[in-house]
């Protein structure tokens, strides 16, 4: 197992450029796009500051390219893997709450249903349709 910690301790710190939600939009914002540092800040309202740390320290790592333009820097990601991996991460965990909101509906429904001691299922006892979870989820 020794032999193995500096490969570990590699993918510890490639995985932890996706540790912090600014970070992660900062990422999003160029992950397909060429963009400026100016162009970020405006997309993300994040600080100028906080945009060219996470920049900065994306390119370091060797996951996003910049190419300087006049005065500005222009910044994307070039790691798609990178952006698989986030994809991926947020695909599995928006379908996982919304099953586990599918589910809580089921178990009010069936409380419910339990309670009023009525066979008829009353319209709010209903689960929700895909829409209306997806419109649930973009509430919250």
């Amino acid at each position: 197992m020794e032999e193995l910690e500096p490969v570990f301790d590699k993918v510890a710190r490639y995985f932890s450029l996706l540790s912090d939600s600014s970070r992660l939009k900062v990422i999003h914002t160029i992950c397909n796009l060429e963009k400026s540092v100016n162009d970020v800040v405006t997309t993300t309202g994040l600080s100028q500051s906080t945009v060219s740390r996470h920049l900065a320290n994306l390119h370091m790592a060797g996951v996003a390219s910049r190419r300087k333009v006049g005065a500005q820097a222009l910044y994307t990601i070039t790691d798609r893997t990178l952006t698989e991996i986030c994809r991926n991460a947020c695909v599995s965990l928006v379908a996982r709450e919304m099953e586990q909101t599918d589910v809580q509906a089921l178990q009010r429904g069936a409380s419910q249903f339990m309670s009023e001691g009525e066979v008829a299922v009353h319209a709010e006892s209903r689960a929700p349709t895909y829409a209306a979870l997806a419109a649930q989820q973009e509430a919250r």
